[in-house]
């Protein structure tokens, strides 16, 4: 049976929904496997597709909506209007594996003045709050990550130039069964395809860390210096991830004499940290960058066609 991957991505007020094959030979290009119309203009805080493609979810400041492929609005979650404006801070939503549940982060202690960030657990077919915790963070943004084993879920919480937190939970008992990982300066980068491992970078880009699933302990570092570069002006960037379960990628920043900026993307083993060589260029841009973690992963050409590359 064919195992597949769902993304999304927002342009010109669709949700456009791809399902990618695992393990398949990769294409050119991606095609839509469906479209969601939220409407023209909209600017929205995050967005994500159902496992099966039947529905989206999209977060906006004060509510979360979820959507069929015609547009028809199944249900709203509505939320306290925000104290006042502020621009940069974003809900997410994200759904679980099997589609059952829709988690939302919602950064309250900054836009709302409530003292506590929520994290919620959401029915995905009604829209009803089944569960809902207090985070220590005051957050601007978060961003899920759904752990292969189908019951838990991984969230980063980004707090500006105060650092990044790392949660980790679980729908149980009608309660979200919360551990808060005890690092204030590292960003959630990306999770093992196997669920074993997942890799973080330092807060102040020092370093990319793989660390042991679910206890977090560190099994290997890798920083400039290691990958051939001064550690002076050169900087691990919060992106790359897994290409498999014994391959990663971990990518450098800094900037040339002429003050231009550059970056290269490398690979290394994150067992053991050793660096296997670097990775030919596939985009111009640092951030343009997802794994699958059958091997492949993802770029965007031409500011919206998804390409899949694999070595």
């Amino acid at each position: 049976m064919t195992q597949f991957r769902v993304r999304s991505r927002y342009r010109d007020g669709l949700v456009l929904a791809y399902e990618i094959s695992v393990g398949s030979a990769p294409v050119s290009d991606v095609v839509p496997a469906g479209t969601f119309p939220v409407g023209a203009h909209m600017e929205l805080d995050d967005h994500a597709v159902a496992p099966d493609l039947s529905r989206a979810v999209y977060a906006m400041p004060d509510h979360v909506t979820c959507i069929d492929r015609t547009g028809r609005r199944l249900w709203q979650l509505d939320f306290i209007p925000a104290a006042a404006p502020w621009p940069i801070v974003h809900s997410c939503c994200a759904y679980s594996l099997d589609g059952m549940i829709v988690w939302v982060f919602r950064p309250d202690a900054t836009a709302r003045g409530t003292g506590a960030d929520q994290w919620l657990a959401v029915d995905a077919g009604t829209g009803r709050v089944m569960a809902q915790v207090d985070l220590c963070s005051a957050g601007h943004g978060g961003r899920h990550f759904a752990h292969p084993d189908g019951r838990h879920m991984l969230l980063n919480v980004g707090e500006g130039q105060d650092g990044s937190l790392i949660y980790r939970g679980r729908f149980e008992n009608g309660r979200i069964e919360l551990t808060e990982y005890p690092w204030p300066h590292r960003v959630l980068v990306d999770v093992a395809p196997g669920g074993r491992h997942f890799m973080t970078v330092d807060h102040d880009q020092h370093d990319a860390a793989f660390h042991a699933y679910p206890d977090g302990v560190v099994v290997a570092r890798v920083t400039a210096e290691s990958l051939g570069h001064d550690a002076d002006g050169v900087f691990v960037e919060w992106v790359g991830g897994y290409l498999g379960d014994d391959t990663a990628v971990v990518t450098v920043i800094g900037e040339a004499d002429d003050e231009e900026e550059w970056f290269e993307r490398y690979i290394v083993d994150p067992r053991t940290g050793e660096v296997r060589g670097q990775m030919a260029p596939f985009s111009a841009e640092q951030y343009d960058f997802e794994p699958l973690g059958d091997g492949s992963w993802l770029t965007t050409a031409d500011g919206h066609r998804l390409q899949r590359h694999a070595r």
